[in-house]
């Protein structure tokens, strides 16, 4: 292919797949490639998917249709997870030119170099099982805020999962890298990181699975040193990973922000049983009233999903009772969705789809009303807010140090700089 051919890039799903696409996007520029906006003519499309839910799989395959409309000559590459989990399925999509599962992702230059228009779809794909190295990546959209991967895959088996299947074994990067990495991007003017991975609690595995002599807690110590990065945030972390050392460390530092993004799922035990998280209820409590206590102004996410197999009226008011006690910012709420190979098929009765999506309409009334509540404690006060270079309507976004999101008319001075602001 022309090494002058252009590319075009389109991200579904989490922090962590934007902070590999925006690294994959640097590896096709240093071939040569030029970038495009996705909705621009390119001569290469590249989507990086996600298989959390039905729609991520939905929403690749309206990609691709839309794709084959407007430019029918392009290459469509696929790769992420989606790719990885059902690439024969991937391969089915009228269009599609190439699949690249976990293994070959970042060998992505190597395999556009060799399609040509009108040959089968090329499948490059391995048994997940054989999947060990660690690539590190970190998205670079602008100055502001940049997703740093310092963890990948899973060694957990909740039963509704697929991303063990998907990303493979827990591995993470060395904390002598990482801070290298983080030295790189304070030069280049970066303000705020976002530590991201799949289990990020669990960073000190080897390519091997082996644990390195390393922990979480300690990249944080090691971080928080760095000079040069303003914030740094914690994306998530599983409950029982997230130790008192740590929040009694962000607590005490100047650099890792208040805030922190824990995945609860279900708040009745029998379901977290099922759904085999390892922990309980009792445990989450017990971080959130640690947090708080050390914390007050810290925000706090939680993920939940609602309509599990087995969920009765009685496991979900159980799930809403709790959430309403418990002094949390917001909840990001997922709706259950079958996935294949999965342990919670096996789980009955399963709960009807209308009663999942009214249950789920529910706690996001009910995360509404939380995060209300969280920014009315805050108004009238003065904190920091880092403000984004970018312009939409001639507005520009911010967010405080305890995740409150300040809009306000555009001034170019303010850009990926730190404000004081009266909420």
């Amino acid at each position: 292919m022309d090494t002058k051919r252009s590319v075009a890039f389109h991200t579904l799903g989490c922090k962590l797949n934007f902070s590999e696409t925006s690294t994959l996007s640097r590896m096709l520029e240093q071939e040569g490639f030029v970038k495009k906006d996705f909705d621009e003519p390119a001569d290469v499309y590249v989507i990086n998917t996600c298989s959390v839910t039905d729609n991520a799989d939905k929403e690749c395959r309206q990609l691709v249709r839309r794709i084959q409309r407007r430019s029918p000559e392009s290459f469509v590459v696929i790769t992420g997870c989606y790719a990885q989990l059902k690439p024969q399925e991937i391969a089915g999509i009228p269009g599609v030119d190439l699949v690249l599962g976990a293994a070959e992702k970042f060998n992505i230059a190597q395999h556009i170099s060799e399609l040509s228009k009108g040959d089968p779809t090329r499948i490059c794909s391995c048994d997940i099982d054989a999947v060990t190295g660690f690539n590190a990546s970190f998205s670079q959209n602008d100055r502001t805020r940049t997703f740093l991967k310092v963890q990948d895959g899973c060694d957990y088996n909740c039963s509704f999962c697929t991303i063990p299947m998907a990303r493979g074994k827990s591995r993470s990067d060395r904390v002598e890298r990482v801070v290298e990495q983080v030295e790189t991007l304070a030069a280049n003017g970066v303000k705020e990181i976002v530590l991201t991975g799949v289990n990020l609690g669990d960073f000190g595995k080897g390519p091997d699975g082996s644990r390195h002599e390393e922990n979480f807690f300690q990249l944080v110590q090691a971080l928080d040193a760095v000079p040069g990065i303003e914030r740094f945030r914690i994306s998530s972390i599983e409950p029982n990973l997230l130790s008192n050392e740590i929040i009694a460390f962000v607590a005490n530092s100047q650099r890792f922000m208040p805030h922190f993004h824990i995945p609860l799922q279900s708040g009745s035990n029998e379901i977290l049983g099922l759904m085999r998280r390892r922990y309980r209820r009792e445990l989450y409590a017990e971080r959130v009233s640690l947090i708080k206590t050390l914390m007050p102004h810290c925000a706090i996410g939680v993920d939940v999903i609602v309509g599990f197999p087995g969920e009765t009226d009685t496991h979900f008011k159980e799930t809403f009772d709790f959430l309403h006690s418990l002094d949390v910012s917001y909840l990001h709420v997922f709706t259950y969705s079958e996935r294949d190979h999965t342990k919670a098929l096996e789980i009955k009765p399963i709960v009807p789809i209308p009663v999942r999506n009214e249950r789920n309409k529910t706690l996001r009334n009910l995360s509404y009303m939380k995060q209300q509540f969280f920014q009315q404690q805050y108004s009238g006060q003065t904190r920091k807010v880092l403000f984004e270079a970018a312009e939409k309507n001639g507005m520009m976004e911010g967010y405080t140090d305890n995740y409150i999101r300040v809009t306000t008319p555009y001034r170019a001075e303010w850009g990926n700089q730190v404000i004081d602001w009266t909420l």
